[in-house]
């Protein structure tokens, strides 16, 4: 490109229009890029901040960063899957061998009291709801045992707690040698002693449920992070792309300053460094939430925009 005549001013303030809207346009595409480089680290650094990590990363796209979450959480779910059907399998063993208890005790000769629910009418005890806030039988416990549609027990500690509950209401209502109350004491304390031989299996089954939960939780969240420090380093990756072509625009300007006559030079830097510094700040502040050692060179790079394009103003 020749320097431009001065006795042509007005052809001149076009062709520097024209090259301002040139380079504005490349400004432009940066600035597109970089709302989109700002929005992923805020989408990941809402993540660290919810997890209390003090790393600080992010993605090559939310769609690569929803692709490996779903990844992700599709194995979890695989995992979760089977480790709860392995557990169930378990608690099932567990409900196995109850159910063994609570038929040695519902078929005791003393049983037959606990068997159904107590007949209020009949026996004329008016004042029953009045003490037994939550009564319980044998035979709602068997029913929830064996129902199908949802409402069985979850776990043997729920089937323990309504026996001991169909004892102590017993005791609770009738006078202590009230012979209701002798066989629901006698019961209550075969019961206890047959569910002690079981209980070290059921604290060992919740013990490991707990432990395989929390290990669960570490992977996941491990998992996570390690998905998003991959993300961060691509993102990385991206910077340093847009910031080569950055210092490719600004070699640009220099040349085509070179170019030009001083007034022209100073309507093209006035307008693209304006362009250029904004870009740059933005482009350093995204950067430095990823890679903090950043700082300086971002900084160089804006002062040096500055003063290249700045000492081609003389001619």
């Amino acid at each position: 490109m020749e320097p431009m005549s001065s006795s042509n001013p007005d052809l001149r303030k076009v062709a520097v229009a024209a090259e301002v809207e040139g380079f504005g346009r490349s400004v432009d595409e940066i600035s597109a890029k970089v709302d989109t480089l700002e929005k992923r680290v805020n989408e990941v650094e809402r993540f660290y901040l919810t997890t209390g990590s003090p790393q600080l990363t992010n993605s090559k796209g939310s769609s690569i960063v929803k692709d490996k979450q779903l990844n992700l959480l599709k194995k979890q779910q695989q995992d979760a899957s089977r480790r709860e059907v392995t557990a169930t399998k378990r608690m099932q063993e567990l409900m196995r061998q109850f159910a063994s208890i609570f038929r040695q005790i519902t078929q005791h000769e003393w049983a037959w009291p606990f068997k159904e629910p107590v007949d209020v009418e009949s026996l004329g005890l008016r004042d029953y709801y009045e003490v037994i806030k939550k009564p319980m039988d044998f035979g709602t416990i068997k029913n929830k045992m064996e129902a199908k549609d949802g409402t069985a027990y979850k776990n043997v500690r729920e089937i323990y707690a309504d026996v001991r509950l169909v004892f102590k209401n017993a005791m609770k209502y009738n006078d202590d040698k009230d012979d209701v109350h002798v066989m629901a004491k006698t019961l209550l304390e075969k019961f206890e002693e047959k569910w002690l031989r079981l209980l070290p299996k059921v604290v060992e089954e919740e013990t490991r449920r707990v432990d395989e939960e929390a290990e669960a939780r570490l992977h996941t969240q491990l998992a996570q992070e390690a998905a998003y420090a991959s993300m961060a380093r691509d993102l990385s990756t991206e910077l340093v792309e847009i910031d080569l072509y950055l210092k490719d625009l600004r070699e640009m300007v220099v040349q085509k300053c070179r170019k030009m006559s001083s007034d022209d030079k100073r309507r093209l830097t006035t307008a693209l460094t304006r362009y250029l510094l904004t870009i740059s700040a933005r482009l350093w502040k995204s950067s430095l939430r990823i890679t903090p050692a950043s700082k300086q060179v971002r900084k160089k790079w804006i002062l040096t925009l500055m003063l290249r394009v700045s000492a081609h103003y003389g001619g």
